[in-house]
């Protein structure tokens, strides 16, 4: 009944942004990592790096370019860039420009690294159209001292000298060994056995595959022991920031917000907040955190009707997938 209410949701959404006449429009969005360790790889010591600029770059069939776009990413690491109409992304890369080390300080992360990365897309609906860039890398001018050192080179050793062979040794011969009297051995006894007590139940990790659970299903308290990061008393502002903080105030929880209905915003809080949850729980979840919150905020600083109900149309399609929750023990 659920999915059912859904799908009817969606089809008057659609209904309704054709009678305004909406036109379509591409967005892709990413992360930029500060790769700490000058790796060259994205690592535990690896974080979200704000302020570094990143390009989009568009080759047609000859390998010229034929369109660019550049954008900074934001305090959370992320970048989003808007192409209005319909353009073809599917020859394009996205890459950290070169910012170049800041002036006085050895730490900041804003040297270029890693290849170009290819846009994906994500998904395509009544011409809109998502692409998501795998993570990015920008470099510090030095390595963090805590990072692990890479092993020494082996060293060679030096050539042996060969010695000349010693002559030969005149056999002496062996006389024969007293026995000794037979022994009998011991009885073996077997040691004392101990027995272990049962482990602690493992919590739930976090799932591989893909796995989007619904509101309804999140507010159940069979499944509680699937809430990583944020739990049901934290408050909105604090999981998604300061705009969610000033648009539906300080003190809604996030079980409060699992419950809107009724409008467009509160039906953006409530897909955003369940997005935000399978995020936390499945690695193969459409988007990850850094995007959830970055596109409830878009939505609600543009003050649009059109932003709010399209990004609740994204959300309502990413949570409507297989959901893989079992009973906590």
């Amino acid at each position: 009944m659920d999915s059912n209410h859904s799908i009817l949701f969606v089809a008057f959404l659609i209904l309704c942004l054709t009678v305004n006449g909406v036109t379509g429009y591409a967005t892709v969005t990413g992360t930029v990592f500060c790769d700490q360790c000058k790796d060259g790889e994205k690592s535990l010591f690896d974080f979200p790096v704000s302020g570094i600029k990143v390009s989009v770059t568009c080759l047609d069939e000859n390998g010229q370019v034929y369109m660019s776009r550049e954008e900074t990413t934001n305090w959370l690491g992320g970048y989003v860039m808007r192409f209005d109409g319909t353009p073809d992304l599917s020859n394009c890369y996205a890459q950290v420009s070169d910012n170049g080390a800041q002036q006085g300080s050895s730490s900041s992360c804003s040297i270029a690294s890693g290849p170009a990365q290819k846009l994906k897309l994500l998904f395509s609906f009544f011409g809109i159209e998502t692409f998501v860039v795998d993570a990015l890398l920008a470099q510090p001018v030095q390595p963090m001292s805590s990072c692990p050192k890479p092993p020494p080179a082996p060293v060679m050793p030096p050539p042996q000298a060969k010695l000349p062979p010693l002559p030969p040794i005149a056999q002496v011969p062996v006389l024969p060994s007293p026995k000794a009297p037979a022994m009998s051995p011991p009885p073996a006894t077997s040691p004392p056995q101990f027995k272990l007590p049962p482990f602690p139940p493992i919590p739930p990790v976090p799932f591989v595959d893909p796995s989007a659970c619904s509101h309804k299903l999140w507010i159940r308290p069979e499944y509680r022991c699937y809430w990583k990061v944020i739990g049901p008393d934290t408050k909105v502002a604090v999981a998604f920031g300061l705009v969610a903080g000033r648009r539906y105030g300080n003190d809604m929880t996030v079980r409060e917000a699992l419950k809107g209905r009724g409008e467009a915003y509160k039906t953006l809080l409530r897909e955003a907040t369940t997005a935000l949850l399978n995020s936390y729980n499945s690695l193969g979840f459409p988007y990850n955190s850094v995007a959830v919150i970055t596109y409830t905020n878009m939505a609600l600083l543009g003050n649009s009707q059109h932003d709010v109900l399209m990004t609740a149309i994204r959300f309502i399609k990413a949570n409507s997938g297989t959901c893989k929750f079992t009973v906590c023990k």
